[in-house]
């Protein structure tokens, strides 16, 4: 409330007025193979991988003999001997806590036997399944804002002087989340407004942003850190947002009909979520189409070195989430 009353002084001063992916899971969370076609599945960082089944979902349902398993990862080298790996004796796979080194495609081999019961001859039969795992992150959000508010005129010190004012007050507004304004500007235009004529209006942009000085401490040493911050970002727009509703409410019940010459325009607020990844992260739409929202870990042959949005080609890289060409 003191933030909207503050705005409301200045504009009278100013104016001499007074916000783990697979279509193969079952409801227990098991991924089986696909004989012939690789599943492709997401783990979040920092997480467990579901449970994988080194079996199709059609054998599990029959009678399997002699079953042994033997499973093979991203380094093309056996699963064995892994703090980070689980395999139970059905053939059952889980990763603990999954890193962007991790991903990669994993194959299981099923070997059984299939008997005659007349004559007791066995046959070994061989079934190979394939798993491509991709370490996933949620993208850090922040938000581009832009509203308007009239004014006397294009020239002279008021219009510099709300604007600074109005940054203030909305770092203010938002500082507890570790949120801060970043890039603002603005532009004075003439608009013709109709049956009104032409008006002075400040056209403002800015960007608000969840890595104010000191983020990290909000942090309390999680490693999923972007849950935090963005959760604190989604609370920083409803704030702005709900602060213009409030200039919005004063223009219309608190002025008396004595509008000030500058004043919030109704309905100019607009807000537009922008995502970035963190380094060695990117989004590919064409590659992960069940991930597209995610900052997926870098494939070989790519890197990201700093917060954009996607994976940059090169040659030399050959691992997962790469966050420079070397």
């Amino acid at each position: 409330m003191r933030a909207w009353v503050l705005l409301s002084a200045v504009l009278w001063y100013l104016t001499g007025a007074g916000g783990r992916r697979s279509s193969e899971r079952t409801s227990k969370g098991f991924i089986y193979g696909k004989p012939g076609h690789p599943v492709k599945l997401y783990v979040k960082l920092h997480h467990h991988s579901p449970v994988l089944v080194c079996m199709d979902f059609r054998r599990a349902k029959k009678e399997t003999v002699d079953p042994t398993y033997i499973w093979i990862g991203p380094n093309e080298k056996p699963l064995t001997g892994n703090n980070q790996i689980n395999i139970t004796k059905t053939g059952k796979l889980m990763v603990k806590d999954f890193l962007e080194a991790l991903s990669g495609l994993y194959t299981c081999t099923l070997s059984y036997k299939t008997v005659k019961a007349e004559t007791q001859e066995e046959t070994i039969v061989k079934q190979r399944y394939d798993f491509m795992i991709f370490a996933y992150r949620e993208p850090d959000y922040s938000y581009q804002m832009a509203v308007r508010f009239t004014t006397k005129s294009c020239e002279g010190r008021y219009n510099d002087l709300l604007f600074r004012v109005l940054k203030k007050i909305l770092d203010n507004l938002i500082s507890d989340l570790s949120c801060h304004v970043i890039e603002p500007s603005y532009k004075c235009h003439f608009v013709k407004i109709p049956k009104h004529g032409l008006i002075h209006e400040l056209f403002i942009a800015f960007q608000v942003n969840p890595f104010a000085p000191g983020w990290k401490g909000a942090c309390n040493d999680s490693a999923d850190c972007e849950d935090i911050t963005n959760h604190n970002i989604l609370q920083a727009r409803d704030r702005i947002e709900e602060f213009f509703r409030s200039q919005a409410y004063i223009y219309y019940h608190d002025f008396n009909k004595t509008i000030p010459a500058m004043h919030f325009v109704d309905h100019s607020f607009q807000v537009v979520r922008m995502d970035s990844c963190r380094p060695g992260f990117g989004k590919n739409e064409g590659l992960h189409s069940n991930c597209a929202s995610c900052c997926v870990a870098c494939s070989p042959g790519t890197f990201s070195p700093d917060v954009d949005v996607t994976c940059q080609n090169c040659v030399s890289v050959r691992i997962y989430g790469a966050k420079s060409c070397t």
